[in-house]
């Protein structure tokens, strides 16, 4: 098909739903004398004339009425096809694909989802989990979410959680046995959970604040784990200690699953950022996704303590 064949078999339907040059060039905002040529170029290229027409009426052919019938279900679906299009970009619809870290979903993503799904249940949520940064538009990802290093350069960048305080946890069971830390120097008495990351394999020491004054311990335990979701585990199963952030353990802590210690030792990591390629036609599921997320984080900047070592690579 030519590339201007549809627009003028969208004519000769014009035309023939009205049986008028005049009322036709009107609905399609076209001159008459416009319209005329195009029916003529479309006769001349078919070899078939479609159109019976006088200075005072216009009737179809046989074979004018033989291609309407064929025509008038293929446009009205192609029509239909365009409205539902036009009527989904106010609505959310449809894919939504998200590259999350581990501890993005967590902390950002599970906390809305289903409020999220229930709100809009003509989305579905496709949710993938990495730590290493990903082409998010090669892998046709929507969006991702985590440290601000993994958007590129020409991408928008949208904080959806502030700076994530620390908290260092233990099961009951755990301190059934032992006594809390008061200190972070305690924690050389203890089995920690430790955290060794994939990027580069280094073994996390543990950052704490106070005052104004930082330090790093390093601890010792029966378990070391590359994710940090396992070492959340490990704590709830009395394994030992963890260091992790507040949006990881906060359904444990109400539970009574995990006890929390040295918060006033605890500092903060840097917040995590959603983000996707263009401003331009931004999907609305995606747009719906960003603004449930914020609202439900009030993500508003504030400065960054220490490095998030859950992130690093």
């Amino acid at each position: 098909m030519r590339r201007g064949d549809f627009d003028d078999l969208t004519a000769f339907i014009a035309i023939a739903d009205r049986l008028s040059f005049r009322a036709a060039a009107s609905r399609l905002s076209v001159t008459p004398s416009a319209l005329s040529h195009t029916m003529r170029q479309l006769e001349e290229r078919l070899g078939v004339r479609l159109l019976n027409r006088t200075t005072h009426s216009v009737s179809l052919t046989d074979a004018g009425l033989r291609l309407l019938e064929r025509l008038r279900p293929a446009i009205d679906q192609v029509v239909g096809a365009l409205e539902d299009l036009n009527q989904e970009r106010g609505r959310p619809f449809g894919n939504l694909r998200i590259y999350a870290s581990h501890m993005a979903a967590a902390a950002v993503v599970t906390p809305v989802w289903r409020r999220f799904l229930s709100t809009y249940p003509e989305v579905r949520l496709e949710l993938q989990l990495g730590e290493a940064p990903l082409d998010i538009v090669a892998m046709a990802f929507d969006a991702g979410i985590g440290p601000r290093d993994r958007a590129q350069a020409d991408m928008i960048v949208v904080r959806v959680m502030g700076p994530m305080k620390v908290a260092v946890v233990g099961a009951p069971s755990y301190f059934a046995q032992r006594p809390e830390p008061r200190a972070p120097d305690d924690l050389t008495r203890h089995s920690c959970v430790q955290y060794r990351r994939g990027g580069d394999g280094v073994v996390f020491e543990w950052p704490f604040e106070q005052n104004g004054k930082s330090r790093k311990i390093s601890v010792d335990g029966q378990v070391m784990v590359d994710v940090p979701d396992l070492a959340v585990r490990a704590a709830v199963d009395g394994l030992g200690i963890a260091y992790t952030i507040e949006a990881y353990v906060e359904p444990f802590l109400r539970s009574g699953q995990l006890i929390r210690v040295l918060e006033d030792w605890s500092p903060s990591f840097e917040g995590l950022f959603l983000y996707y390629p263009s401003h331009r036609q931004v999907p609305a599921a995606l747009r719906a996704f960003i603004d449930m997320i914020r609202a439900a984080n009030g993500a508003a900047p504030a400065k960054c303590l220490v490095e998030n070592p859950f992130t690093a690579d």
